[in-house]
């Protein structure tokens, strides 16, 4: 049986009655049909599922008591950032989503040399609060109750120096390394650069490789920033996660 749950942004406890948000309340009573005694379960991003009840329906939101709580233990033992050269529209939300799903920790979208979006600090609230949904939705279906942190965007040169403990690779069809050389190291922590649409400039390579990244090759084919993200992933996942 499917399970139906909402990202919630409040706190969250056993015994508490709480008014649901209007677009919480039009996807569970008005999309999903459900009503007065039938149940949901919400998250806040803490770790943990709450099982709520719908205890009244109103015009403006539905009202719910939390019944009980239990933690959810399907985080991926490889703690993955995504270093994502930003995308052009529905491709970023697309590698947002994807990645999520896959089980990633941590996305920093980058302004690369070819990155196409031009993001003013107006359009980059807009865009980082478009892109949280697109996390919370992909978080409702998979059954996370953990969202991946989303940093603000920043230029490309801003962010190779972060992440000191992490393995870092950059995808490159002329990396030094493959997937099959990480099988034996099996690391636990990976910062993964991913370039936008045109990869990644001889310059952005440069600035990567002066904060720590390696190339990684992924297979004798090009694939589009779109795919080349969610790939890598899966692929870490085979190798140092949890699809064994």
């Amino acid at each position: 049986m499917r399970i139906i749950r909402s990202y919630i942004s409040d706190a969250l406890h056993v015994g508490q009655e709480l008014v649901l948000s209007e677009l919480a309340t039009n996807h569970l009573v008005r999309v999903l049909r459900l009503g007065v005694g039938d149940t949901c379960v919400l998250f806040n991003g803490d770790g943990f599922d709450y099982q709520a009840k719908i205890i009244s329906v109103v015009k403006r939101g539905a009202g719910v008591e939390i019944v009980s709580s239990h933690a959810v233990t399907n985080e991926s033992p490889v703690h993955i950032t995504l270093v994502q050269g930003i995308a052009r529209g529905e491709k970023m939300d697309w590698i947002l989503q994807k990645a999520t799903e896959l089980g990633v920790q941590r996305i920093v979208p980058v302004i690369t040399d070819r990155t196409e979006v031009k993001l003013d600090s107006e359009r980059s609230d807009k865009k980082m609060n478009h892109w949280m949904g697109v996390v919370a939705s992909a978080c409702e279906q998979s059954g996370r109750a953990r969202l991946p942190e989303i940093i603000e965007p920043c230029p490309l040169s801003h962010w190779p120096q972060h992440d000191k403990n992490f393995n870092k690779f950059a995808l490159d069809p002329n990396g030094v390394f493959g997937f099959s050389d990480l099988a034996s190291t099996k690391p636990i922590a990976v910062s993964l650069a991913i370039g936008p649409e045109g990869g990644f400039s001889e310059r952005d390579l440069a600035t990567l490789k002066a904060g720590g990244f390696q190339g990684l090759r992924m297979g004798p084919r090009i694939l589009r920033t779109e795919t080349a993200g969610p790939a890598a992933i899966a692929a870490l996942n085979v190798l140092c996660g949890d699809w064994k």
